[in-house]
């Protein structure tokens, strides 16, 4: 696999983190619940950690680890429910469900990428990236679950 093949799929990953940073901050910025925005702009600064990580690499132009390669739990939420559409008054738990979708396309996007390389550096950047968004997926995935269906007392 060429350097140039390398250096396009980091190109890609960049732009791809600077867009989900943009949709968390964009997010953030509209809802009211406190909680749901300090979540929303953690979201954004594991995006902007990603994109720096993959600046990084582009400039040193080695594979140095960086990110785990853990596997999360896919609680699966989102295959199971339709997206709302983000909106200033918006639930909390809608909130939540809104991450937990653009962390599955984001997981989507890095998989298929990998999909289209051959086993090397590049497929396994891409993986690794697409285990963080999963992982991220797995945080919201959580926090909707438990704001949705809250415990009830003696349940």
């Amino acid at each position: 696999m060429g350097c140039e093949k390398l250096v396009e799929a980091v190109e890609v990953a960049i732009k791809q983190e600077e867009e989900a940073f943009a949709f968390y901050m964009d997010l953030a910025g509209i809802v009211d619940d406190k909680e749901a925005k300090e979540t929303l702009r953690f979201l954004a600064r594991e995006e902007k950690k990603h994109k720096e990580f993959l600046e990084k690499f582009r400039q040193g132009g080695c594979f140095v680890g960086g990110l785990a390669m853990n596997e999360p739990l896919d609680y699966k939420v989102v295959q199971h429910l339709e997206a709302p559409d983000p909106q200033k008054d918006m639930k909390t738990k809608d909130v939540y469900l809104v991450a937990a979708f653009r962390e599955q396309h984001s997981h989507d996007f890095y998989k298929g990428l990998a999909e289209l390389h051959p086993a090397g550096e590049v497929k396994e950047l891409l993986l690794r990236m697409a285990n963080e968004e999963l992982k991220h997926k797995e945080k919201v995935e959580y926090l909707y679950v438990n704001t949705a269906f809250p415990q009830l007392a003696g349940g």
